[in-house]
């Protein structure tokens, strides 16, 4: 069983050998998810589910409102920016102050007067570039690990997605991802290898999954319930 339906509640199901109890998370989609250990019965499943019907109800409207409120990066001196999980201090320095618009210097992103009216094209620029980097690093060392053979890697904008393996076996990472913690970004580029072995989210998919990445279960939910939190750039 990969899905599960209750009433007007429509569930991923995720079913591992490690787990001894069932949880619900809601993913940065908005999409719910059921992990569950093996074996268990559906009737236990739909129960869980009318037991935490209202806590289901309240964390989509959370995360409904959240996605409103994102605040908006105001480029002050002082404003925290996240690279790989740690928040680094803006510093506004002046026009001559330094050859590139935007640099991360001993501990602290300047950024130049003149390019404050773009100041976010910037970050998206120095994002991507760092992404591409680490990416590429990190989708070598596990490639290589599990025996699969990436057609290549690009960094763009993917929406509201971390990832995606697309046609060719190549995969694709949104910019963020450099944004989110290491072992979480690095939990990212393993779901997607994952992929090229199996496609689709099946049972399969995440008994793979947990081959490559044990404790991929706390990964998953931490990014379900922290993801939101590095998209206002």
């Amino acid at each position: 069983m990969t899905q599960l339906v209750v009433d007007d509640l429509s569930f991923e199901v995720r079913e591992s050998r490690r787990r001894k109890t069932l949880e619900i998370t809601v993913d940065r989609e908005g999409e719910l998810v059921i992990a569950m250990p093996a074996g268990t019965e559906e009737q236990v499943l739909r129960d869980f589910v009318t037991e935490k019907r209202y806590w289901i109800f309240k964390k989509l409207a959370q995360k409904a409102e959240n996605r409103r409120r994102l605040p908006r990066k105001e480029y002050v001196n002082g404003e925290g920016f996240l690279y790989l999980g740690r928040s680094y201090r803006l510093k506004r320095v002046a026009n001559d102050a330094q050859d590139a618009p935007l640099k991360l210097v001993a501990g602290r992103f300047q950024l130049r007067e003149d390019a404050l009216p773009d100041a976010r094209e910037h970050f998206v620029g120095w994002y991507s570039a760092r992404a591409s980097d680490w990416l590429t690093t990190k989708v070598g060392e596990h490639a290589r690990r599990m025996d699969v053979e990436p057609a290549g890697m690009t960094v763009q904008d993917l929406g509201y997605r971390w990832g995606s393996c697309g046609k060719g076996n190549r995969v694709y990472f949104h910019w963020k991802t450099i944004l989110l913690p290491r072992h979480i970004a690095e939990y990212v580029v393993v779901h997607e290898l994952v992929h090229l072995h199996e496609p689709h989210h099946t049972s399969a998919f995440w008994r793979r999954l947990e081959r490559a990445m044990p404790d991929y279960e706390q990964r998953k939910s931490w990014l379900a319930r922290h993801g939101i939190e590095v998209e206002g750039v």
